[in-house]
């Protein structure tokens, strides 16, 4: 499984980006995308859980979870 690849795949359709929209590791998401808002944050979430089969609690999100693409990815390679 692609983790990065997915997740990207993930942010593309929930933010309906362009697939050309280039993400990399140090691409900032929160404040940096205008479609990137809290309802964007909880459609992401959502899913990542079901994408993975993981569950994210509550206290587990923060800005720092989605400073930018490589720390969202590292977050959910150390869910799974």
């Amino acid at each position: 499984m692609n983790t990065v690849a997915l997740v990207k795949d993930i942010l593309i359709d929930a933010l309906q980006l362009s697939n050309d929209t280039p993400i990399d590791s140090e691409t900032a998401l929160l404040g940096s995308i205008p479609e990137f808002d809290s309802m964007a944050v909880v459609t992401v979430l959502t899913a990542i859980e079901d994408s993975f089969g993981i569950e994210i609690d509550d206290d587990e999100i923060s800005a720092e979870v989605f400073e930018n693409f490589g720390t969202l990815c590292g977050f959910v390679e150390q869910k799974i």
